[in-house]
C-alpha cells in the first residue's frame, strides 16, 4: 500500500485531556503525526484540530473510523483529496549585524514576511504560508545564523462552502 500525505480536521469537545486521547490513538496503531494545530473554532466548546500524516487510503479510513469512536470528537474530516486553504505561521529570530540587516530585510519584503521585533543583534520575523515557502526562507536565513525558530504547523480547511 503506498503512504501518502493526509491532512485531518478533528472537531473535538473543548475538555482537558481530549489531546491526549487523540494522541494515544495514533499511537497505539502506530502513525506519526507529522504536525498537529489545535485551537478554538467557530463553535463555543470546541476545538479544532489539524493534523498532517502518513497512510494509505484504507489506513485513513480505519483511523477516521477510530476517530469517530472516541467520546469527544464530534467530526472528522479528511482534506487530503479536497479543494483546500493551508497555512502555517513561522516566527524565526536572525542573527544581525548593522552590515547584514538591510540584506534580511529585503529578503522579508520579498517573502511578504513581517518584522515584528527588533534588537541590536537580531531581527524576528513573522512568516506564513505553505510548508515550501516556510522552508525556502529559513533555507536563506540560515547562511545568517538563526537563533530561534517556532512553528505553528499547518492549519487547514476547505475552499468554498463548509462541508457538512
Amino acid at each position: 500500500m503506498v503512504s501518502t500525505k493526509n491532512t485531518l480536521v478533528v472537531l473535538v469537545a473543548d475538555r482537558p485531556g481530549v489531546l491526549n486521547k487523540v494522541a494515544s490513538l495514533f499511537r497505539r496503531r502506530g502513525f506519526n503525526i507529522e504536525n498537529i494545530a489545535v485551537g478554538s473554532s467557530e463553535e463555543p466548546g470546541v476545538s479544532r484540530m489539524t493534523i498532517l500524516m502518513f497512510g494509505s487510503p484504507a489506513e485513513m479510513e480505519q483511523l477516521r473510523k477510530q476517530l469517530d469512536k472516541l467520546i469527544d470528537v464530534i467530526k472528522v474530516f479528511d482534506l487530503s483529496e479536497g479543494d483546500i486553504v493551508s497555512k502555517e505561521l513561522a516566527l524565526v529570530k536572525v542573527n544581525t549585524t548593522p552590515g547584514t540587516r538591510s540584506e534580511i530585510m529585503q529578503i522579508v519584503d520579498i517573502y511578504r514576511a513581517n518584522i515584528v521585533d527588533v534588537a541590536p543583534d537580531s531581527l524576528t520575523i513573522e512568516a506564513t504560508g505553505n510548508e515550501e515557502k516556510i522552508e525556502s526562507l529559513l533555507n536563506l536565513l540560515r547562511n545568517f545564523g538563526i537563533k530561534e525558530i517556532a512553528r505553528t504547523g499547518q492549519i487547514a480547511m476547505t475552499r468554498g462552502n463548509p462541508r457538512e
